[in-house]
């Protein structure tokens, strides 16, 4: 697929042409489009402690552009997200003080990618694993590459899968076919995503740049207040019905961070994986 970077910007935007919120998060402006790009291509734009830290503030800023009209979610490279970078993981293991900022964090970027008022498209061109597939499953409309998939690996990794897929993922497909996913943590390829809800369309790798740009511009050229509070409406069945799984699922991964199942199982990763 074409990087979204080849969508330059051509005018100037309140955030600036191109800006970043800090390593790892970049946001450019295509006219009223704002273009968010997981920007860790040599790590498969895997979710360090800078990027979880800016995608926890990269939304309110959104919010506060008053140019702003619609925004596409990617990933530079050839990943849309490839997860927690295993460095963060395996420094959360030790550290409890680490552990409850990351949560709050977590609760931060869930919470703000369901309030925000403008519509997201996600251009899902690669894999999407964990955290990644968390923030796919928050956007408005889902485009998946063919060849592109989702996972969500916590539970194999001795973790509650508490940021977004226990909380989320069950709003969005059968809860039945969602928990054996989210148990096995296998892979599920854009064709399933889409036919069991969590993905809004396949589209060939070539095009999926272009279809997430003429998605998003078509939905910035709607009336702006009848296509915000649209999606205000229909998010509400998701925050309110959210709220009280995302408490406990939180809580439940931030007690799993430290429980001896996981700290073997992080072990065995880190020696097939040295950071």
């Amino acid at each position: 697929m074409s990087d979204m970077a080849d969508y330059a910007p051509r005018e100037t935007a309140c955030l600036g042409p191109t800006s970043r919120t800090g390593s790892g998060v970049r946001v450019t402006a295509r006219g009223p489009i704002r273009i968010v790009t997981l920007d860790r291509p040599g790590s498969l734009n895997a979710v360090d402690r800078q990027m979880h830290s800016d995608l926890a503030l990269v939304w309110r800023r959104l919010e506060a552009d008053r140019a702003a009209r619609a925004v596409v979610l990617t990933g530079s490279g050839e990943a849309f997200c490839g997860g927690g970078d295993l460095q963060m993981i395996t420094a959360v293991a030790d550290d409890v003080g680490l552990r409850d900022a990351l949560m709050s964090e977590a609760r931060e970027i869930i919470v703000s990618m369901l309030e925000f008022p403008l519509p997201v498209v996600a251009a899902i061109n690669g894999p999407a694993v964990g955290l990644g597939c968390s923030l796919a499953m928050l956007c408005d409309v889902v485009l998946m590459a063919e060849h592109a998939y989702l996972a969500d690996p916590h539970v194999a990794l001795g973790l509650v899968a508490g940021d977004g897929g226990a909380a989320m993922w069950p709003l969005l497909a059968s809860p039945l076919k969602i928990k054996e996913l989210l148990w096995c943590g296998d892979r599920i390829p854009a064709v399933e995503a889409e036919r069991i809800g969590l993905a809004t369309r396949v589209v060939p790798k070539d095009t999926l740049a272009g279809e997430a740009m003429r998605v998003a511009e078509r939905l910035a050229d709607l009336p702006a207040r009848a296509v915000q509070d649209t999606k205000r409406a229909v998010n509400l069945h998701l925050t309110r019905s959210a709220a009280g799984a995302l408490d406990f699922a939180l809580a439940a991964e931030t007690v799993s961070m430290g429980d001896p199942d996981h700290r073997e199982r992080l072990r065995h990763l880190v020696q097939r994986h040295p950071c």
